[in-house]
């Protein structure tokens, strides 16, 4: 009786584990396919006008980063889930280059299973962009999303500095890379510390913020704003990220912020006098870097009362004492 009730426990332990291993297993197997050659630096064909097989050099466009691919949001996606399936066909139809790819909005699009995500909001504010008004649907999501890599870092990560870099590196693909530049201009690509010549401290603010928070229109019901605006609108006001109301709370601290918020339940406590408000919204500013004019310490605003009260005090005490006095 022992003997039957552990084997059949095998038997539907086995079941559940092929049940749940297999669909990853086959992705992996599908895929490993295409990675013998888009995962290599050369790939071998059959030459049909010297019949021979021949090994030549992949086009480093087309060479994919294995690591970051399984540490992408669509790592467990077959790759014909987005490609045609006539890519199984292998030498690939020349013909296949010029099918439209795939967007974001075709599989995100109206789906109620990804509306916390917001990404009709999101097609909306980027046909606002100054990408899409001159570019049109030729500037599609990959442009600065690649597909095969894209991670949720500002969602995810708890490092601001992490989420600055992977953000900027998005803009900077394209902004810092005559190559790139030229699939979407025909003009010579500006020098980025020339156009923010303006901008002091240029290498601090690069590593500190993202490019987006000076040159989009801060959305509150969006994680991150996609309307890129043109560069006669960026922000170039100092007080807008210098104070204590900075728009870096509802930009690159939202999340935090949204964090702290379910955490504490208020944003501000009252200090000891009940007089003067400790705003603890920045504190996610503070916490990580020294902002001028946004990081405050909660700390000195009661000292100050005490010492603005006591002072008030003394001068109201010697004023009463020398009016008995005389």
């Amino acid at each position: 009786m022992r003997f039957f009730v552990r084997t059949l426990f095998l038997l539907c332990f086995s079941v559940i584990f092929c049940a749940i291993s297999s669909p990853g297993q086959n992705t992996t197997e599908q895929n490993q396919t295409c990675l013998k050659c888009h995962a290599s630096q050369t790939y071998t064909l059959y030459n049909d006008w010297t019949e021979k097989e021949e090994k030549r050099l992949m086009n480093p466009f087309y060479i994919l980063d294995t690591v970051q691919l399984a540490g992408g949001v669509h790592h467990a996606f077959n790759c014909i889930d987005c490609h045609s399936m006539d890519y199984e066909t292998y030498p690939h139809d020349s013909e296949l280059k010029l099918e439209p790819m795939m967007t974001c909005i075709d599989c995100h699009g109206g789906d109620p299973t990804y509306q916390d995500w917001q990404f009709d909001r999101i097609e909306e504010e980027f046909h606002k962009s100054v990408h899409y008004e001159t570019h049109g649907d030729q500037f599609s999501c990959s442009k600065c999303h690649n597909q095969h890599y894209y991670r949720p870092t500002a969602r995810n990560s708890n490092s601001i500095r992490e989420i600055v870099n992977y953000s900027n590196e998005m803009c900077l693909s394209c902004h810092d890379n005559m190559t790139m530049y030229q699939l979407v201009s025909d003009s010579t690509k500006p020098k980025l510390v020339d156009v923010h010549s303006w901008l002091p401290n240029q290498e601090l603010h690069f590593k500190r913020v993202r490019c987006i928070e000076c040159h989009t229109e801060v959305q509150d019901s969006l994680m991150v704003s996609h309307n890129i605006l043109k560069k006669e609108l960026a922000t170039r006001n100092c007080v807008e990220c210098h104070s204590s109301n900075s728009i870096l709370q509802a930009s690159l601290y939202k999340y935090q912020n949204l964090k702290t918020r379910s955490e504490d339940g208020e944003n501000s406590q009252k200090s000891i006098l009940g007089l003067f408000t400790i705003n603890r919204s920045n504190k996610n500013l503070s916490n990580t870097y020294y902002v001028i004019g946004a990081s405050r310490v909660p700390y000195l605003n009661t000292i100050f009362a005490i010492i603005f009260f006591a002072a008030v005090g003394g001068i109201a005490v010697h004023t009463i004492l020398r009016i008995l006095k005389k």
